[in-house]
Parts: C-alpha cells; structure tokens; sequence
C-alpha cells in the first residue's frame, strides 16, 4: 500500500456520556482529558498484567517490535474510550456514595456545572 501510496482510514471507537459522543482514534491524545485518560490505561494495563493478560502479538499485522506491538495494542481506540469512560462515570458515582457513607455534603464543579452531593444524591439528577 506504500509503495502505490494508498492508505487507509483510522478506525475509531466511540462513547456517550451525558448525552455527548466522544469519539476515539488509536493513540487519541486531542481529548481535552487525554492525560487523565492514559494514566488510566496504564492503570488498567498494570491490573490486567497483574491479573495473568498478555498481549496477543500475532494479531498486529504490521512489521513493529516487541515494545511497539504492545504500545499499539494498549491504546487502541476501543481501551481509550473505555478508559475515558471509567472516569467519567466511575468519579460522579464514586463521589455520590462517599458523601452517603461520610455523612457529607460535597461541591464539585466540572466543566459545565457545579455538583452538590449530599446522602448519596446529586443536584445533577445525574444528567452530568
């Protein structure tokens, strides 16, 4: 394909959080997120090694090395959305169930809107 230059398009993953679609490239970094993002992906990478995972090396096509294979397995676009979407989700959850457990009132703003979290609850209705 190189050498009668053609070239194909990038797949990508997508995710709807909030009633907006996100979409994903492989190795996305033009997220406004991306850095929260790819910490948890190496996260997630760390606890899946941990837990046995290894990468399927046969599945790359292309002419990479050993390091680079496993580089471009981890950030393909599907794990960059599922990441984003853990925390996404998982933060306003997570943040509604310590101030039910801590018997506190919590205020978060976030890009678009300020949260008050009290017993468990958010002013959101988590529309967020």
């Amino acid at each position: 394909m190189k050498e009668k230059g053609l070239s194909k398009d990038l797949g990508y993953s997508s995710i709807e959080i909030n009633g907006k679609l996100q979409v994903f490239q492989v190795g996305d970094k033009s997220h406004p997120r991306f850095k929260e993002i790819f910490e948890e992906l190496e996260s997630l990478e760390r606890r899946l090694k941990e837990a046995g995972f290894s990468i399927d090396a046969e599945s790359v096509l292309h002419d990479l090395d050993h390091e680079e294979t496993e580089e471009t397995l981890c950030n393909h676009s599907e794990r960059i959305a599922i990441a984003y979407g853990l925390i996404s989700v998982n933060c306003h959850a997570a943040i509604k169930l310590i101030s039910k457990v801590e018997n506190r009132e919590i205020v978060v703003r976030d890009a678009n809107r300020f949260h008050h979290f009290k017993d468990g609850n958010c002013s959101c209705g988590d529309y967020w």
